[in-house]
């Protein structure tokens, strides 16, 4: 008994630890200018992960441009994706780039301490590397994805 136990303690462990990797809290930085432009926290909600704007630095009442203009900070950037077939990357999703409001194909990995997102449409893209942050302390908020854009 002690044994079927202990077995299913190991898989509870590794499914819930599944996306570890890439949960967490995650610094943008503009390619161009190089300066931190906002802080994405990077989440797991039934198996998928998401990625929502938690901090703008710039300009942090800036809108998104989609139906309505709502504030980037808040906004969900990246959902539905997964990790398929024992890869290291996280794929089959999509990403929102507020400021011109049009969606790519997503794909995410880890890179060393870093975590790599490549975005692309009609398999033209580019990456960008986002740099760990610390998270808060204390208990983070539970969240549930809110896509800003249809599919």
């Amino acid at each position: 008994m002690i044994k079927v136990l202990t077995i299913f303690a190991v898989f509870a462990a590794s499914v819930a630890g599944a996306a570890e990797g890439v949960i967490g809290f995650w610094k943008t930085v503009d390619d161009e200018t190089k300066e931190v432009k906002s802080i994405v926290r990077v989440y797991e909600h039934e198996g998928r992960v998401y990625g929502r704007v938690v901090e703008i630095f710039k300009n942090p009442q800036a809108t998104a441009k989609l139906p309505g203009n709502p504030p980037i900070k808040g906004l969900d950037i990246l959902w539905n994706l997964k990790k398929e077939n024992g890869s290291e990357k996280y794929e089959g999703a999509k990403e929102l780039d507020p400021q011109k409001g049009k969606v790519y194909t997503a794909q995410i990995w880890r890179d060393g301490d870093n975590l790599v997102l490549r975005g692309s449409l009609f398999g033209f893209g580019r990456k960008q590397t986002w740099l760990p942050v610390q998270p808060p302390i204390g208990p983070l908020p539970k969240l549930v994805p809110s896509i800003p854009v249809k599919d």
